[in-house]
């Protein structure tokens, strides 16, 4: 008599209690079956899909990967970094790969002294000579498994990465000190990371010192929706002491925890690519650039293109400066060869030729012209019509605001406008004014900068120039919520904006057969534009309106005139010109 099969749709990963309540089973069962099968996991955690796969092949199930899972993730971008390396890859030559871990943390919380601690546990478990050569990324190892750390703590690192299209990082650690609890760069770390989609665990540092209170840590942590497993909750919380060395190693189980729920794998046979983490000129050695191999295996001799640098690699050194001939997943790696700089986050690959690696090259430097002079910039008036092209999902969106008080009722606000069709995302939600933090965000996740009686710093202007970052100051709640109502229903008219050009001052006026009254002026700030608009002023009184129809400069006709240099300007049908008059010159965007 054959027993009957059914088949059990599951996602990637899966916690106990749903995967329970699936089959109907008792997930103290589930658990006892985990056991049995070597893998010890609580209720509220995750498990992989052939873990789960194994669980429930033993209560007469088939378990299948959820085809819209994966489908939905590709088009929503929550993709992770080494997924879409793998896309290619046989499934059958996949292996487990060391995770690869990035610590981020408010200032003073004790980042540094982590990884230091980190360090000297490597070092005390009898590996000989330490870390001879700071490469920006190490590996330690921990119940015969290796983890690799990326050695550049910060937010701000990590997020330029991904601005730049790398992830870097496979799982982010987040150091609380539990004296001084979250803090705003927590805040913002987390924002970083959840925008990032990476999983988190949370190392609760200072645990030895006096004040310390690890319960109202928790309690903050849970407020901001990481909610501690030991409440419940799926966020794994570990407590350690940097200083005196303690919870280290509860911490590196944790990440392998976390790596192993995660089902983190690689192809060592297959296509070679990876990140390039940092990258400096060294007068004898020539570039030096540190690599992180996140697929296939790096050799010396290989042709290497990493951004817009290519070069065939002499000599490749591990995180302790050791030659090594070759490099497998998730190992950084120091390597010279390179003909220029490749910045951090650039993604690396190997080519069979200097050819191939030339011609790649070119073209990259053809397509980064091309995007300087076209980068769209995501702003509200265009998020339906994207949204209608399949170009967006939602509106993502960081809120700046002076208060608290004000800070509040405009997230509540803005998460009842999300409920509609298109989906609002509120990445980062803060007091102060906007800087280059947020920009940064702002445009590694695709996101609108919304600022509530704030400023932009001048340095946050003009990155998010450079990046197309839209910025949108507000004094007025209702304004926000309707200018933001009418961009998700597609009604949002265009905003009109002045840009200054450049100011002069007429130093005398004189008669031009052609041109009637003519102001021969000299340039006090930026430039004037021929074609441009133009104000003139006379004292506090605006006596013109209009185009700036002629610029001439020396007797030539010319498009523009700089600060420092002296012109003739003539006004369409204008002639009241007088000495000491100001001039502004501005186009409307």
């Amino acid at each position: 008599m054959s027993t009957t099969i059914t088949k059990l749709e599951l996602p990637a990963n899966i916690v106990i209690r749903d995967l329970a309540l699936k089959i109907e089973k008792s997930p103290i069962d589930l658990i006892k079956k985990l056991m049995s099968n070597g893998v010890m996991a609580t209720i509220n955690q995750s498990v992989d899909f052939d873990t789960a796969a194994i669980v429930v092949g033993e209560y007469g199930f088939e378990a299948v990967l959820e085809a819209s899972e994966d489908s939905t993730k590709e088009e929503a971008g929550e993709v992770p970094l080494w997924r879409q390396m793998i896309a290619g890859e046989n499934v059958s030559l996949l292996k487990a790969r060391p995770p690869v871990v990035t610590i981020l943390g408010h200032v003073d919380h004790g980042k540094t002294s982590l990884l230091d601690a980190i360090r000297q546990t490597e070092v005390a478990a009898g590996e000989a000579g330490g870390i001879t050569q700071h490469i920006g990324a190490y590996q330690v190892e921990k119940k015969g498994r290796l983890i690799t750390f990326l050695d550049t703590p910060g937010h701000a690192a990590f997020t330029q990465m991904r601005a730049r299209g790398a992830q870097g990082a496979d799982i982010v650690v987040l150091v609380v000190a539990a004296d001084d609890g979250v803090m705003p760069q927590t805040r913002e770390a987390i924002a970083h990371a959840k925008a990032a989609r990476v999983p988190l665990l949370v190392a609760l540092n200072k645990v030895d010192k006096a004040n310390a209170n690890p319960d109202r840590v928790k309690q903050q942590l849970a407020e901001l929706e990481l909610v501690p497993d030991e409440w419940g909750g799926n966020t794994m919380v570990v407590a350690v002491s940097a200083k005196q060395n303690k919870g280290i190693d509860d911490l590196l189980e944790g990440i392998l925890l976390v790596a192993d729920s995660n089902g983190i794998k690689a192809n060592p046979g297959g296509k070679v690519i990876g990140t390039v983490i940092e990258a400096e000129l060294d007068k004898a050695k020539g570039v030096m650039a540190t690599l992180l191999v996140q697929n296939g295996t790096l050799e010396a001799g290989d042709i290497v293109v990493a951004g817009t640098s290519y070069g065939k690699l002499r000599a490749i050194t591990d995180h302790k400066g050791k030659p090594i001939k070759k490099a497998g997943p998730s190992t950084p790696v120091a390597v010279m060869g390179l003909s220029g700089m490749p910045s951090a986050g650039d993604i690396f690959q190997v080519v069979k030729s200097e050819k191939e690696a030339r011609s790649i090259v070119a073209e990259r430097t053809d397509a980064a012209k091309t995007l300087s002079q076209t980068k769209k910039k995501v702003s509200l008036e265009d998020l339906f019509a994207n949204v209608q092209a399949g170009e967006a999902k939602g509106l993502n969106l960081i809120i700046k605001a002076d208060v608290q008080g004000s800070l509040d009722p405009i997230v509540n606000e803005l998460n009842k406008l999300g409920e509609g069709e298109i989906g609002l995302h509120i990445l980062h939600a803060e007091t102060g004014n906007i800087g280059n933090n947020d920009v940064m965000l702002a445009s590694a996740s695709k996101a609108i900068i919304i600022g509530f009686n704030v400023q932009a710093d001048v340095d946050g202007r003009r990155l998010a120039e450079k990046e197309g970052v839209d910025i949108r100051l507000y004094e007025i709640i209702y304004r926000m919520t309707e200018d933001i109502e009418k961009a998700l229903n597609g009604m949002l008219e265009p905003k009109l904006v002045e840009r200054v050009l450049g100011r002069a001052q007429v130093l005398v006026a004189f008669a031009a057969s052609k041109f009637g009254k003519v102001a021969g002026c000299k340039v006090t700030e930026g430039e004037l534009r021929r074609g441009a608009r133009v104000r003139l002023y006379r004292g506090a009184d605006m006596v013109y309106e209009g185009d700036l129809s002629s610029l001439r400069h020396e007797k030539e006709d010319v498009k523009e005139i700089r600060q420092g240099f002296e012109c003739g300007v003539g006004f369409k049908s204008f002639n009241d010109i007088e000495p000491g008059d100001q001039l502004v010159c501005y186009i409307v965007e």
